[in-house]
């Protein structure tokens, strides 16, 4: 975001005037739309109110802007003598279409981590700089020189990320795939969006783990779909629920994340895995399994997706580089019956002409690289030892105020807070002091449930980190 320039001899209100014009005439703000508030530019420009109030003042000075009490100020239907008598009305079209914003709390948590670099960051679900293969993977690109035609790719994907992919699911995942039956996607969510838009009919009714990563994503939602609730204990969801659900509403598919679940950490038990392929066999019901923690199981020996025990094709496993290397690649898979793949490839091609492939090309050298194996026993000693940090901290910070189960893989501490709390009042304490969280009611839960990342942080952020969140905690309660 811009800022003002301390070091120039120009007056901080005066750059900022300017630069709200420019924006104007960029069309950023176009005739009638609202301008931030005095007090919240004040806040993002980090500069004292005063200055904004003047800068305000300049551009009312100039005609460009115009502020009425208890409308705000807005960019002047009139500015510099036009009548624009057809500017879109983009307010109404902004708060219209079927895709719905983000949750409340996560725009706020990303906004937060966008103004405020110095919080510790227990919110992103994602490795932090520390535990990511960062030289391993800066070693293949400065070894394979990407050179060649950059023209559009195979729908599905990269070829030889497919291939790859395909001794990886085999060796490490015990899933048989052929390259035919992989679809490329830009990470798990994606794969999400597919199946959502393209496999399923507004009014369709599934079933999606309670709770659950599937309710902080509206696309759901913007689908047109019914969600209904399979309550997740310390042995996963339980098969029977599903039935329940199918002769209640006739479900039309199960979204499940079993190893590791997030935000949980529940694994899925290994007899209510036999038992719900069981009942999605018996009833035709199509599973979409999210695979995207086994990898980081702590002992080393990762528990088999459903995918690899489905003797049927019932099951479309969605796996991501995200999770156990690289988030900012953006490259995941879907390994389903080829129908499918052809069907969400086509579709994905509508809409991005498919995936950069640099990227995926990337991938594919560390998949078939020395470094994978190194890596993922680095990851799981790093992991673990920041798990184990940060249930030191919390045990020793906040002694009889929360409680949680151990997970024994994945990113994520599902953390329950015994008294009473606002989610809201304690996200902005916690802000406030210089750490930040997921409430767990992003994720279906009641108030008073917040889910810790510990693979983000620094280890050295982490025992601080928990302070701040005591202190905050304790703040709100008194």
């Amino acid at each position: 975001m811009w800022k003002p320039d301390r070091s120039s001899n120009e007056p901080l209100y005066q750059q900022i005037a300017d630069d709200i014009e420019r924006r104007i005439s960029y069309g950023e703000f176009p005739p009638g739309s609202l301008l931030p508030s005095e007090r919240k530019l004040a806040d993002q420009l980090e500069v004292n109110r005063s200055t904004v109030v003047l800068a305000y003042a300049e551009l009312r000075a100039l005609g460009i802007i115009e502020s009425r009490t208890g409308s705000g100020t807005r960019v002047s239907k009139y500015k510099w003598g036009a009548t624009p008598k057809h500017t879109p009305n983009w307010h109404r079209y902004v708060e219209g279409g079927s895709f719905l914003p983000n949750l409340t709390f996560l725009r706020r948590i990303r906004e937060a981590l966008q103004k405020d670099k110095s919080l510790i960051d227990f919110a992103s679900g994602e490795l932090g700089a520390d535990i990511s293969p960062v030289k391993e993977i800066n070693t293949l690109i400065d070894e394979n020189h990407y050179t060649e035609y950059l023209g559009y790719d195979d729908p599905q994907g990269f070829v030889p990320l497919r291939e790859a992919l395909v001794s990886y699911l085999s060796q490490y995942r015990g899933i048989q795939a052929t390259e035919s039956s992989i679809l490329i996607t830009s990470g798990s969510q994606q794969s999400l969006y597919l199946i959502t838009q393209c496999l399923l009919t507004p009014g369709d009714a599934v079933a999606i783990e309670d709770p659950s990563y599937c309710y902080s994503l509206p696309m759901f939602q913007s689908a047109g779909l019914r969600l209904f609730r399979l309550p997740v204990d310390q042995q996963g969801v339980r098969p029977e629920d599903v039935r329940t659900l199918y002769k209640k509403h006739r479900i039309k598919m199960v979204f499940i994340n079993p190893n590791y679940q997030n935000p949980t950490g529940a694994l899925l038990d290994a007899e209510r895995r036999i038992e719900l392929l069981n009942v999605a066999s018996e009833l035709g019901l199509p599973i979409v399994e999210d695979d995207p923690f086994s990898l980081t199981s702590y002992d080393g020996m990762p528990p088999l997706p459903l995918k690899s025990i489905d003797p049927i094709g019932s099951v479309l496993y969605i796996g991501s580089f995200s999770k156990i290397a690289a988030s900012g690649l953006r490259v995941g898979w879907m390994v389903a019956p080829h129908s499918v793949v052809e069907r969400l490839a086509d579709a994905r091609q509508q809409m991005d002409f498919g995936l950069s492939v640099v990227p995926q090309k990337v991938a594919a050298q560390f998949f078939k690289s020395p470094y994978i194996q190194p890596h993922l026993d680095r990851l799981r000693m790093h992991l673990l030892y920041k798990r184990d940090l940060l249930i030191e901290a919390l045990r020793n910070e906040l002694p009889g105020l929360v409680s949680f189960s151990i997970p024994q893989g994945g990113l994520h501490l599902w953390c329950k807070i015994i008294p009473e709390v606002n989610d809201n009042k304690l996200l902005e304490e916690a802000i406030r002091n210089g750490v930040i969280f997921v409430p767990g009611s992003v994720y279906g839960s009641d108030s008073g449930y917040v889910r810790f990342t510990f693979a983000r942080p620094m280890a050295d952020e982490i025992v601080p980190g928990v302070s701040k969140f005591a202190a905050s905690l304790r703040s709100v309660l008194a």
